[in-house]
């Protein structure tokens, strides 16, 4: 790799030629005055970072003495709270306040709806999570098992038929005729500005008339009728020449809703990004949706194409007037949090540079091109969910961070608003006061079962070995964890101006499990909710029709608050007196996982993807799946529960199975064939044998170094 000497740091020539030569012409920024802000902000704040860094493995090493000295001892809860109060681990929590942040878009202020996350290194998938702002309800439910039957080769009129009939259930909920249902309707008109629906000859209304927004004409008639429900529109269809249309008595061809309302355009655990050039490969994807003219070559059915951003569509509204609705998702960055470093750049003393620091810079500057021309955000507004802080200080240092890049690339203060993604135990205790560090900035709160269990698992590793992986969905920590996050941002005052998340459904095969199953995340008091594809997307916004988030929000704010000491509750085994085969079972359940996802991480940089389980159903999987289950493993071996030789012996036998479950897979290499020279079955085995020195649990250090090990040897 080649270098470039700016100001005492080394920056790699790809990555410094794509920042002059690519972000910053169209902007106004100087070139060497960026060069000498950057310089002096990496300077002040890496040394900083490494600090933060530091101090988590010593409050991990308290927590762990504090583990053993109690070892065998029954907890006590109160003695426990009080040793981490005097550890800052929980600091003190002071004064209500709400948040203070302005300029949010609407899709993260007042629209309750699907949320999508992609991978930015994949410039298909990326225009495709964009371009699910809006979906086919009939194409949704036609291609998966919510409607039972094959779509097959041949069009399946009768499954069709199934799907119009589910359709109209689903209006007569959201949008109710007055008198009528809408398999009962032979004609829609329009009359002095309201929706006609006729039934033979008589003339009925929408029950709520206001539900009706807009239309648009064809050949002088209406083809379609755009109606709003809970803050989400639902265009309408009419074809009688549409082969869906010649079914339908009101020649209904198709029903399209607003489906991922926003999409988080993802830097860190759907990515294998670990030098120069593949943070080039990400910042560039993402410089294009935010010019608005990033494109794919996409070849699919035998027919090549290129694949671009929607345009907004357009509509006559009810008075007469051209209006026009945002035809992508809004858009936010993931950057990497705070442990990671990159060689990328390298530091006055030879150090990579905190690859969050550089992810801040970097997004932030290609989003200036969206300040101008307002393809994304139309209120100046860079949105950047961090990931993976440990408390209130780590918080207050990512808003010093986003202070100094505002003021290096000379924005106004607070352009850039914050996500904190609540998936580490030492936040959610803190919850409050992480928000309070970005009161003026914060726009998104969640959570997630997979990263807030591997560091539940870390944390407490030395409390005694863990229990079952599917037992964790069932423990009072978690059903805790859940409603403190919905309670403390209801109190923080989020309900109408930020989002409250939840986690991802990672089945993308089982939607019909998917829409019985994740209406509890708009119940909770969630106003959006990781869906792992546009389809799932267009199939989860029918639950945001079906119940008002924000009436759900003020409902759970008389509810009695989630507490403290069950947060606190360890989930571990008490004399666990398991049966072999039950170890044995759960063992290969995680190392199948594990080998699944490394073996394609490590051997072709593909940092998410649907890894077949044990069972052979496709899970959608990143590096939080992992974290979870190399840490479970790493307990197990801790405690003796099983033995080094035993989660060998398991390793090598789910690795040919995972070398089978991807025969079909010419890019793949197998595993099994050798595995001392296998660099992804070795990256395996250090995650679960090394899992109990890596920090906070973290698997990016060992991917990292694997990864740069197999691309050296190509």
């Amino acid at each position: 790799m080649s270098f470039i000497e700016k100001k005492g740091l080394k920056i790699s020539s790809i990555l410094f030629d794509f920042v002059n030569k690519e972000i910053i012409p169209g902007t106004d920024i100087q070139t060497d005055k960026f060069w000498d802000g950057f310089e002096k902000t990496v300077n002040e704040l890496a040394p900083i970072n490494k600090r933060l860094i530091e101090k988590r493995e010593t409050i991990q090493k308290q927590i762990d003495n504090w583990h053993k000295k109690n070892k065998g001892k029954e907890l006590n809860k109160k003695e426990y709270t009080e040793f981490l109060k005097s550890i800052s681990y929980i600091v003190e929590e002071k004064e209500d306040f709400n948040i203070e942040t302005t300029n949010v878009d609407s899709e993260i202020a007042s629209i309750a709806g699907p949320q999508l996350v992609v991978p930015v290194d994949n410039a298909r998938y990326a225009l495709n999570a964009a371009n699910a702002r809006w979906g086919s309800l009939y194409d949704a439910l036609y291609g998966t098992d919510v409607i039972p039957g094959d779509k097959g080769k041949e069009f399946n009129k009768e499954k069709a038929k199934n799907v119009i009939t589910y359709v109209k259930k689903f209006l007569d909920e959201s949008v109710p005729i007055d008198g009528l249902n809408w398999s009962e309707i032979s004609e829609i008109k329009i009359k002095n500005k309201d929706l006609i629906f006729l039934n033979d000859k008589d003339e009925k209304n929408l029950e709520n008339k206001n539900q009706f927004v807009a239309f648009n004409e064809k050949n002088g008639k209406l083809s379609s009728i755009l109606i709003k429900n809970n803050n989400l529109h639902i265009e309408i269809s009419m074809d009688p020449n549409h082969m869906v249309g010649k079914l339908d008595k009101a020649s209904i061809s198709d029903v399209v809703v607003e489906s991922a309302i926003s999409t988080i355009v993802d830097n860190e655990d759907s990515v294998a990004a670990v030098d120069a050039g593949d943070k080039v490969k990400c910042y560039r994807n993402w410089l294009g949706l935010m010019k608005g003219d990033l494109t794919a070559n996409v070849e699919k059915n035998g027919k090549k194409f290129v694949r671009k951003l929607n345009s907004d569509r357009n509509y006559t509204s009810r008075d007469g007037e051209k209006i026009s609705l945002h035809g992508r998702a809004l858009l936010l960055n993931r950057n990497v949090g705070h442990l990671m470093t990159n060689p990328a750049i390298l530091l006055k003393d030879g150090s990579e540079i905190p690859e969050g620091i550089m992810d801040a810079f970097f997004s932030t500057m290609c989003a200036l091109h969206d300040f101008k021309n307002k393809k994304n955000s139309r209120t100046g507004s860079v949105y950047i969910v961090k990931p993976k802080m440990h408390g209130p200080e780590e918080v207050s240092f990512t808003n010093t961070l986003f202070e100094k890049v505002e003021e290096v690339l000379g924005i106004k203060k607070f352009s850039i608003k914050v996500g904190i993604m609540d998936e580490e135990r030492r936040t959610t205790v803190n919850l409050k006061e992480c928000i309070r560090q970005v009161k003026n900035r914060i726009v998104f709160i969640n959570t997630g079962f997979l990263d807030r269990t591997g560091d539940e698992m870390h944390t407490s590793f030395e409390a005694g070995p863990m229990i079952f992986k599917g037992d964790m969905k069932k423990s009072t920590w978690l059903g805790t964890y859940e409603n403190w996050n919905v309670d403390i941002g209801l109190n923080c005052g989020f309900s109408g101006k930020a989002q409250i998340g939840k986690g991802m459904w990672a089945m993308p095969d089982q939607m019909a499990n998917m829409m019985e199953q994740k209406i509890g995340h708009p119940k909770s008091g969630a106003n959006c909710a990781w869906v792992p594809s546009p389809t799932a997307a267009t199939l989860h916004s029918m639950h945001y029709h079906k119940v008002n988030v924000f009436d759900e929000q003020n409902k759970i704010k008389s509810r009695s608050k989630a507490k403290l000491e069950d947060i606190l509750e360890i989930p571990k085994a008490d004399r666990p007196n398991w049966a072999l085969d039950d170890i044995n079972r759960e063992l290969e359940n995680n190392a199948q996982g594990i080998l699944g996802y490394v073996v394609r991480w490590i051997n072709q940089g593909v940092g998410c993807s649907k890894v077949p389980d044990i069972n052979n159903v496709g899970l959608m999987e990143d590096r939080a799946t992992l974290r979870i289950s190399s840490q479970h493993i790493a307990n197990w071996l801790h405690h003796g529960i099983c033995s080094k030789d035993q989660v060998m012996e398991v390793m090598k036998k789910m690795a040919k199975i995972v070398d089978a479950q991807n025969k079909n897979d010419p890019g793949y290499q197998n595993m099994s064939d050798n595995f001392e020279k296998s660099v992804a079955f070795s990256a395996a085995c250090d995650l679960v044998f090394k899992g109990r020195v890596q920090p906070s649990g973290y698997t990016e250090p060992l991917l990292h170094q694997k990864r740069l090990e197999r691309k050296a040897s190509n």
